[in-house]
């Protein structure tokens, strides 16, 4: 029996990507930010950033969650598939969305195990994010393409 197992493996997934969108988000909040120049993408970033925030505290304290977490041991943490893969600012940005948007559906989805309202609540982040995509795309492409 590893370690592991005696852990809470839902909050671990949980923990592990509310992380990741947050992080995936804030990349895209600066790059907004500071190479798009782009206050109401900036905005939006950052506005979703703190909903996810809020909503995570749903599901846990932070005490709880970083207890459960076992980086160290991650079988997933040495996969590097695709990550070194960027050829420019765009595709930086666009990872870090994806990652996102893929982080919010997983916690989705384990929130209808037990927080019904935070699953609702998470899809509305959710399309938000499809939203936000689909401004981005064309203000890198005004920005960035030249």
């Amino acid at each position: 029996m590893s370690k592991n197992s005696l852990k809470n493996p839902v909050y671990r997934v949980v923990d592990a990507n509310i992380n990741r969108a947050k992080e995936g988000l804030r990349v895209c909040e600066d790059i907004s930010r500071f190479i798009l120049e782009n206050r109401r993408l900036t905005e939006d970033f950052r506005q979703v950033r703190h909903k996810l925030d809020s909503i995570s505290k749903i599901f846990s304290e932070k005490a709880f969650l970083l207890r459960e977490r076992e980086s160290a041991l991650d079988i997933g943490r040495n996969i590097a598939f695709g990550e070194l893969k960027r050829g420019g600012i765009a595709d930086i940005f666009f990872a870090n969305l994806q990652r996102a948007k893929e982080s919010a559906r997983v916690l989705e989805e384990f929130a209808k195990l037990r927080h019904k309202q935070a699953a609702l609540k998470i899809k509305k982040i959710r399309y938000s994010l499809y939203r936000i995509e689909k401004e981005s795309g064309k203000a890198i492409s005004k920005r960035l393409k030249k």
